[in-house]
C-alpha cells in the first residue's frame, strides 16, 4: 500500500484529496490541528484508509511529533502534500502586523516546518514526491489579498529552490496553483474592514473575489490534479488548477507586467 502524508486534510481541498487517495487504495496520514475529519470521523474506504493525527504546523515540535507518529506506522513516504493554510484580506496599509505575520507563519513557515520534518525520511529512502498547495494568486497577486498572495509566492520560490537541493536524493518537488475553488476557505477568511473609507474599492473587490470562489471549481477537481502529480511518470515543477487560470498564467509570461497588473486593477476596482 502506498502512503500519502497531507497537512490540512480535514476540510476543503485537503479533505477531497485525502478521500480520493484513500478510495484508490492509498493509506493516508492526515495531519491537522483537530486530528479528525471536519464533518465525520472514521470514514470507511473500500480500498485504503485515512489516519488522522493532530498537528499544528505553526508549532515545530507538534509538526515533528506528528511526522514521528506517521513513521511509527510506516518506513516509506511515497507522497507528501503540504496543504495547510488560510487567508486574510484588507488593505496593506491597515493590516495589523500580527495578522500579516500569522498569515505568513501558517501558509509559508508552516510549509517550511512540515518540509523539514519529512525530508530526513525522504532522503533516507532516496525517493518521494513533495507537493505544495500554492495559488494562482502566488503568480498573479490579488489586491486586498496581498499577504495571502505573498505567502503563496514564497512557496513557489521555495519549491523551485528545494527541487534542486533534493534532486540528488531522487525527490521531486511540485507546486499546484488552484484558481477559484468552492470550499469553506472563503467563509474562514479573516476579513478586515479597517481602512475601507480610504480604500473604497476594497469592499467591492473582496465581495467579487468571494463570489468567484463560491462559484468556482469543486475541490474534487483539484484532488484529481493532485493525484495526477503524485502518480505521473515525471511531474512538472508547477501546475495550475483550471483551464482558464492556466491560460492566464501562460499569458503572464508574455504580456508586460504593467498590462497584467492594470487588468487586475480593472477587475478589482
Amino acid at each position: 500500500m502506498r502512503n500519502l502524508v497531507i497537512s490540512g486534510g480535514s476540510s476543503g481541498i485537503g479533505k477531497a484529496t485525502a478521500s480520493l487517495f484513500a478510495e484508490r487504495g492509498w493509506r493516508v496520514f492526515e495531519l491537522s490541528r483537530h486530528g479528525k475529519d471536519s464533518q465525520q470521523d472514521d470514514v470507511q474506504h473500500t480500498k485504503g484508509e485515512i489516519i488522522h493525527i493532530p498537528c499544528d504546523v505553526c508549532d515545530e515540535e507538534s509538526t515533528r511529533t506528528a511526522v514521528a507518529e506517521v513513521l511509527k506506522m510506516t518506513d516509506n513516504l511515497d507522497v507528501v502534500i503540504s496543504n495547510a493554510g488560510f487567508g486574510i484580506s484588507g488593505p496593506i496599509e491597515f493590516t495589523e502586523i500580527k495578522e500579516a505575520e500569522h498569515q505568513m507563519d501558517v501558509n509559508f513557515m508552516g510549509a517550511v516546518r512540515f518540509t523539514q520534518a519529512v525530508l530526513p525520511q525522504l532522503r533516507r529512502q532516496q525517493s518521494g514526491r513533495i507537493i505544495y498547495t500554492s495559488s494562482v494568486a502566488g503568480q498573479l497577486p490579488v489586491p486586498y489579498q496581498a499577504f495571502y498572495s505573498a505567502s503563496k509566492a514564497a512557496i513557489n520560490a521555495m519549491a523551485l529552490a528545494l527541487a534542486n537541493e533534493v534532486r540528488p536524493f531522487h525527490i521531486s518537488v511540485s507546486v499546484m496553483m488552484p484558481g477559484d475553488v468552492s470550499t469553506g476557505f472563503t467563509d474562514a477568511r479573516r476579513k478586515s474592514s479597517v481602512g475601507e473609507e480610504v480604500y473604497p474599492t476594497a469592499r467591492k473587490a473582496i465581495a467579487n473575489m468571494e463570489r468567484d470562489e463560491r462559484s468556482g471549481m469543486a475541490p474534487e477537481q483539484i484532488a484529481q490534479l493532485f493525484y495526477h502529480i503524485a502518480t505521473c511518470h515525471s511531474p512538472r515543477p508547477q501546475y495550475v488548477g483550471g483551464f482558464g487560470y492556466r491560460v492566464l498564467c501562460f499569458l503572464d509570461h508574455f504580456v508586460p507586467t504593467r498590462i497584467v497588473n492594470w487588468i487586475e486593477y480593472k477587475l478589482y476596482s
